[in-house]
């Protein structure tokens, strides 16, 4: 089951708006970390390197949950809970491209390492909430 984000928060999707991505841990507890994020027009992306604890996290379990605070008004926010629909190589790369735009202004990722393999995790929302 799908849940549509509401077209007056899709701002939160597109402007520089951090998420808080939380995955779920193997002894079940919550793990949070911030991240950077765009929208397809159905899911939300996510793009991190292969090994971190949220690759594993969502490997394992694909449950996520992530909290967008509109960096204009922080009393608004939109919070999604979904499901990790697909995880991918293909275009990761082009993706934090895309994203070190968005985030930094630069054309290029500047922290990438020498080994690192980037992923992209594409999110379908379940549930969605908002405020403000």
């Amino acid at each position: 089951m799908s849940a549509t984000i509401p077209q007056e928060f899709r701002d939160l999707l597109t402007k520089k708006a951090f998420a808080h991505l939380a995955t779920i841990m193997p002894d079940g507890s919550p793990q949070v970390t911030p991240v950077w994020i765009d929208f397809d027009g159905g899911h939300v992306r996510v793009n991190s390197a292969k090994g971190r604890i949220k690759d594993k996290n969502m490997r394992r379990n694909g449950r996520v949950a992530l909290a967008i605070q509109d960096p204009d008004n922080p009393y608004r926010y939109l919070a999604v809970r979904g499901r990790v629909e697909e995880i991918t190589e293909a275009g990761a790369d082009a993706h934090i491209d895309s994203l070190a735009k968005k985030y930094l202004g630069q054309d290029r990722y500047p922290h990438r390492q020498p080994a690192e393999v980037r992923v992209i995790y594409r999110i379908r929302p379940e549930r969605v909430s908002t405020m403000g």
